[in-house]
């Protein structure tokens, strides 16, 4: 016997179907994207990744690398360097005067008690007057100010010769220092990867035979 079967209305497949696809409400996640969302995480800021590998390949603590700017100064870029154990030091030259402008970035505090004590510009055994300006404390001695900015653990401190460029110029630079973007650390920090070897040409090999170097004596020598 031959069994016909039966065929649904329209009008009853409709709503069965919806039901089906609707299990899912539209804009939710699937699982599998979920989990790919997890997994990939926040992304990371702006030159973070590079910062930091250039800071280590110098010995430099990344947290502590800061840079400023200042009318008229041109970073020198060979002045890039460690400062103690994991600081960081960078100098700025003055285009029409070549003063030169100094930040430096160490570990430590400075407070009312301890201003006094920290010499100016690693000068020791000079006198140092100290005054408070904000947030930052204004520092003169032995011939050099300095403006210096207590962060935590750390210091942050831009100095000159005191002839050489004024206050208001200091203090300006000091409150522009900040964390390097992505560009900045660029043009900051030397690239963490070694320089390719450059072969060295030597001029006293013949371009024949097997390359030996050529002693050949004049007569009378």
């Amino acid at each position: 016997m031959i069994r016909h079967a039966r065929v649904l209305p329209v009008l009853v497949l409709a709503p069965l179907l919806v039901t089906a696809c609707g299990s899912e409400k539209a804009g939710d996640p699937s699982p599998s994207a979920s989990a790919s969302a997890s997994a990939a995480g926040p992304a990371a800021a702006p030159g973070t990744g590079e910062l930091a590998s250039r800071a280590q390949a110098m010995g430099v603590a990344p947290e502590l690398v800061y840079v400023t700017e200042a009318p008229g100064f041109t970073l020198a870029q060979q002045s890039v360097g460690v400062l103690g154990d994991d600081g960081f030091s960078a100098t700025w030259v003055g285009g029409e005067t070549n003063a030169l402008l100094r930040l430096a970035v160490d570990r430590g505090a400075i407070t009312a008690g301890t201003c006094p004590e920290q010499p100016v510009g690693d000068m020791s055994g000079e006198h140092t007057t100290c005054e408070r300006d904000g947030g930052a404390w204004y520092r003169t001695g032995a011939g050099r100010h300095e403006y210096a900015l207590p962060e935590d653990g750390y210091v942050v401190r831009v100095s000159a010769e005191t002839d050489g460029v004024p206050r208001d110029v200091l203090r300006a630079a000091a409150l522009a220092a900040h964390r390097p973007d992505a560009a900045e650390t660029e043009r900051l920090l030397p690239s963490a990867e070694p320089a390719p070897a450059t072969p060295v040409e030597r001029g006293d090999l013949p371009p024949f035979g097997d390359g030996a170097p050529d002693n050949h004596v004049d007569v009378g020598g």
